[in-house]
């Protein structure tokens, strides 16, 4: 017999995670559970306050309603497209339900264990190149994460800045490149938005200085005249990253690429609706010559697990930002693992679903 439940879920983060909209401490999420006899696919739904445009009340009603819906007309509803599914469920307002279910649906597909897409990661015969996340913090604990993500194997790590003074900041990328050159280490950073209109320019030819691969969301988004110019008069790389959230890939989204000219975007499936919607990116990136890669956004291991085997359908090259699965006390316990700077995933590891059930119960 089909059912579809939904397990509620709180993550602990290990520590404090600081970011330019706050700092986080625990997190919300829904996993979502297609279920026969002997067999179960899941997906992830979850929203991050002050970024996720479905972090609205009724949210959770949605979902529930959602679900429902999906339970008693399974057979007609889970065997269309997903892009004409999501029409019908009007998803296109929550898109990490839509992440959540499109998880779902495509390892319900396989009949695999925790099997979103068949490739040479899921057997463990090929990783994914990751960066080593640093999270804002006072420059001298930076430093020590940096130092440490260095000596765990990482080759390229990504600092979140904007939230210390700039001049603060500059300082600590100096002593992070007088120890550590460009052919060594690459360093990537995330502003989140925080540099002012009137003074990114200089900031961004500053930090150039540095030899960063780039930089993701200079400014607030939705200032595309601001991120036109900047992204035509900075020397350093730039990647959006907020400002694809709520916009329609194949329309609107062509015409921001087209008139921002954006060296590279961001793509995090369950801040844009899932893995067709990141398809639709893709695509529309290719038509621009705009580079791309692939990041988690706090996700669980079951919700990383999905993202990662859909990046590794993708043979990326470079870094992809996949390394938040290590963030929580009591993530999902899986095969997932990072090692030598690369997320791999273990054959002889097992997923641990009771942590789910038993956290529902309590």
């Amino acid at each position: 017999m089909f059912s579809i439940k939904v397990h509620p879920y709180q993550l602990h983060f290990k520590k404090p995670a600081g970011t330019s909209r706050g700092v986080l401490h625990e997190r919300n999420i829904r996993f979502i559970e297609f279920h026969s006899p002997g067999f179960s696919s899941w997906g992830e739904a979850g929203t991050l306050p002050g970024l996720s445009i479905d972090d609205v009340p009724e949210y959770y009603s949605k979902l529930n309603k959602t679900v429902q819906r999906l339970s008693e007309n399974n057979a007609e509803l889970l065997n269309l497209p997903f892009e004409e599914l999501l029409d019908i469920l009007d998803l296109s307002a929550f898109p990490s339900i839509a992440f959540a279910l499109e998880s779902a649906i495509l390892g319900w597909a396989t009949k695999k264990e925790a099997t979103i897409f068949n490739s040479a990661f899921v057997t463990g015969e090929a990783s994914i190149p990751i960066n080593g996340l640093v999270w804002m913090d006072n420059s001298a604990n930076m430093l020590k994460q940096v130092e440490e993500k260095i000596e765990q194997g990482y080759t390229c790590i990504k600092l979140k800045i904007g939230a210390l003074d700039f001049d603060e900041e500059c300082r600590l990328l100096e002593t992070i490149r007088k120890k550590y050159n460009a052919f060594a280490i690459e360093m990537r950073v995330d502003a989140n938005g925080a540099f002012a209109p009137d003074t990114a320019l200089e900031q961004l030819n500053e930090l150039h200085r540095f030899d960063l691969h780039s930089i993701e969301q200079p400014v607030k988004q939705g200032q595309w005249e601001v991120m036109e110019e900047l992204c035509a008069k900075s020397r350093l790389p730039i990647a959006l990253d907020e400002e694809l959230i709520g916009i329609d890939p194949c329309r609107d989204g062509a015409v921001m690429l087209k008139k921002i000219k954006p060296q590279f975007i961001i793509l995090k499936p369950s801040l844009l609706g899932g893995f067709t919607r990141c398809k639709q990116w893709i695509n529309t990136s290719q038509q621009f010559n705009t580079g791309y890669w692939i990041t988690s956004a706090l996700e669980s291991n079951i919700g990383l697990n999905a993202i990662a085997q859909f990046t590794s359908t993708l043979q990326v090259n470079i870094p992809q930002g996949l390394g938040t699965g290590q963030l929580y006390t009591n993530n999902i316990s899986s095969p997932l693992h990072i090692a030598n700077g690369a997320l791999h995933y273990v054959q002889n590891k097992k997923w641990d679903w009771k942590t789910i059930t038993t956290s529902a119960e309590q």
